[in-house]
């Protein structure tokens, strides 16, 4: 079964060569549409034998997917941005769910590299080469639409998922986001469409998550609450994001009942596990405000059950247990927090906090020394406040 990439690129000479990489010995042909790189990019793809096509950008993301689209000879076709990458052993997988003869699109799990509170999402990256698939919206592009139609049309098409992480991004790191006015540039053209679509709550969804992130809670909320009154026709997804993130809107304005019902409503919505893992750590930490410390606990210890991996919940759970009074639980979950994620300077930080509340002086230092080390190389002012603080206490930093 061969299986084409399709991408769309433009001056990503940094990131180019390790996408092209991880999809080497799974691909059986490379398309590339070029939309006016000034840089290497398309002499780095060339060298990974990719097919080349240039396109004039008309501010459409669709428009120029579709285009890389058109190139495609293989059965079926995987698409990637050049910020990610397929993960590692995940080929085998993908041919093996692309013999199935009931599928038209398979759902892919992306990790969100960099992203803490909701490292997983759903996206429609690996469909055939079917003539009716397209791409529709000019940003945040999917193939959804078309595909919803195509099944109407004929109910015998399904739509699978993969269970496992099979694109890592790279995309949603803070200092990569700001390096390509990332947020400005979906704004813009998110509002343009919802003015042309204004009963589109996918739209609304995403335009309403952008403006809570920017701050502009009362603009964001009012998105949000015009996406659910379209209904649940976009999908349990849409759903989910919708709850999720009036959540945290409601959240940041310290309305917590409203916070926590939102956050309630997005858990109980049926969708993978992996992808609710924002709303219950948003949820406990919630309910940690308020000093329902063991409906916190438990909602952390969900999250880790759901993803063992996952840094900020064992830390969120130190905290908890900590409030608690069980101190060795919480040692242990710092400890598990730091073995995930070592670059923590708050966790080694409150970890030495909880050994010099109970006497353990020596290792107390031991990650105040290195809370202070990672505080500098994030050239946090934490820094110095905690080293006048040992030293105030008799330690030599």
């Amino acid at each position: 079964m061969k299986l084409s990439l399709c991408m769309i690129v433009k001056n990503e000479e940094e990131h180019l060569a390790k996408c092209l990489n991880s999809v080497k010995g799974i691909v059986d042909e490379i398309i590339i549409v070029d939309t006016g790189s000034t840089d290497r990019t398309p002499k780095i793809a060339q060298q990974f034998g990719a097919k080349v096509h240039s396109f004039d950008w008309c501010d459409d993301f669709a428009k120029a997917r579709n285009a890389a689209l058109s190139y495609a000879t293989g059965q079926w076709i995987l698409v990637l941005d050049a910020d990610e990458m397929l993960a590692p052993g995940i080929g085998m997988q993908l041919h093996q769910v692309m013999q199935n003869r009931d599928l038209i699109v398979i759902n892919l799990i992306r990790q969100e590299i960099g992203a803490s509170q909701s490292p997983y999402s759903l996206v429609s990256r690996l469909f055939r080469n079917h003539p009716q698939i397209c791409f529709s919206r000019p940003y945040h592009a999917m193939v959804d639409d078309s595909v919803a139609e195509l099944i109407r049309q004929k109910p015998q098409w399904k739509v699978g998922n993969l269970p496992n992480i099979a694109i890592l991004h790279e995309g949603y790191q803070a200092e990569t986001i700001t390096k390509r006015n990332k947020w400005q540039l979906a704004k813009s053209s998110m509002e343009r469409y919802l003015q042309e679509h204004p009963t589109d709550a996918y739209a609304a969804s995403k335009l309403g998550a952008l403006y809570v992130e920017n701050g502009d809670l009362y603009r964001g909320i009012e998105l949000l609450k015009l996406g659910l009154s379209q209904g649940s026709d976009e999908g349990e997804g849409v759903l989910y994001e919708l709850h999720y993130h009036l959540g945290i809107a409601y959240g940041k304005q310290q309305q917590f009942t409203e916070a926590k019902h939102h956050y309630q409503q997005a858990i109980d919505i049926n969708i993978l596990p992996q992808l609710k893992l924002g709303a219950y750590n948003n949820l406990g930490n919630i309910f940690k405000q308020e000093g329902e410390l063991e409906s916190a606990k438990i909602a952390y210890q969900t999250a880790i059950e759901i993803d063992p991996s996952l840094a900020i919940a064992h830390y969120n759970l130190g905290m908890t247990l900590r409030a608690m009074g069980a101190y060795r639980e919480a040692i242990a979950a710092y400890q598990k927090a730091i073995e995930l994620n070592p670059n923590s300077a708050e966790t080694f930080q409150n970890l030495g906090l909880l050994l010099l509340e109970i006497g353990q002086l020596s290792d107390s230092f031991i990650m105040f020394k290195a809370a202070i080390e990672l505080h500098e190389q994030n050239n946090s002012p934490e820094a110095k406040r905690l080293r006048m603080g040992l030293e105030e206490m008799g330690f030599r930093v």
